[in-house]
């Protein structure tokens, strides 16, 4: 029953900064934009306070409960509980922890009202599916660090999908000539453009190691020979297409459009790799 409370805490805590951060950074900024424009002002001068501390403290806090429910999840009592759902709570902690960093460098004051809700929901997830037991594999380092990698890698692709999808938004607002490029607190467009290669970059060395450490330790870690099952067919799928993206990047100077559809291509692959092929067998097989 406690562990219930927490999480229901952990994902009220979310949901509640969410809306939040909605209010404060992106409804503020069409009202923003009205006083510049009556002030004779641009938007490149809209104020950017930053976080206050409490809100750092706030977001601080959550995070932490995050991070309690999810180890209690998987290691509370003698076994080792991992899924689908360990994923993806996984995933959006690693995002936010890196998300919490990156802000000290650039302001992001309006991507938490874009990361919280899907935290929010993830959080929750391993109350209702507890996924699979693994025992003998988990007392392995091989199984750590290929898990470790893993889970770094697609917190990577999560986070540079959340600045995708700012992007896409600020360049659809740019298109259509409003005042109010984006939410209050964001860096310039070409900025948020840098920050996702770079993002990039590190979740393709991050899945590049993972993929090399499945196919050379897959004996050691999960007990059997490799096998080109889904799972590994949607991760190949996944780094060839960031391969792609990457080597565009780099030779072409790819940008814009195809920069995002190519983050959220890449990224719906990755989702599928692991989390879509263990959705399918824990809940729609009824096998862990």
């Amino acid at each position: 029953m406690l562990s219930i409370l927490l999480h229901v805490l952990a994902a009220t805590a979310y949901a509640v900064l969410a809306a939040y951060f909605w209010k404060s950074r992106w409804l503020r900024a069409p009202a923003l934009a009205a006083v510049m424009s009556m002030s004779g002002r641009s938007a490149a001068h809209v104020p950017t306070p930053g976080f206050r501390l409490w809100e750092r403290s706030a977001l601080s806090a959550a995070v932490a409960l995050h991070a309690w429910v999810l180890y209690s999840d998987m290691f509370g009592g003698a076994q080792f509980h991992f899924g689908f759902a360990h994923a993806l709570s996984i995933m959006t902690l690693l995002a936010l922890l890196f998300y919490g960093a990156e802000s000290y460098v650039h302001p992001l004051e309006g991507l938490p009202a874009l990361v919280l809700p899907p935290a929010a929901v993830c959080v929750l997830l391993p109350a209702v599916f507890p996924g699979s037991i693994f025992t003998a594999q988990a007392q392995t380092p091989a199984f750590a660090a290929h898990v470790a990698v893993a889970m770094l890698a697609s917190a990577f692709f999560a986070i540079g999908a959340a600045h995708a999808v700012l992007m896409a938004v600020l360049e659809k607002r740019l298109h259509a000539h409003q005042k109010a490029t984006g939410p209050v607190g964001m860096p310039p467009l070409l900025t948020m453009e840098r920050v996702l290669f770079q993002v990039l970059g590190i979740g393709f060395v991050l899945l590049t190691l993972t993929l090399a450490s499945g196919i050379f330790f897959s004996e050691e870690i999960f007990g059997r020979a490799l096998r080109f099952d889904h799972k590994t067919v949607f991760a190949v799928i996944a780094w060839l297409i960031f391969a792609v993206l990457l080597t565009g990047r780099a030779a072409y100077g790819w940008r814009g459009r195809v920069a995002l559809k190519g983050t959220f291509a890449g990224f719906a692959a990755l989702l599928l790799a692991y989390v879509g092929s263990r959705f399918v067998l824990e809940v729609i097989l009824g096998r862990v």
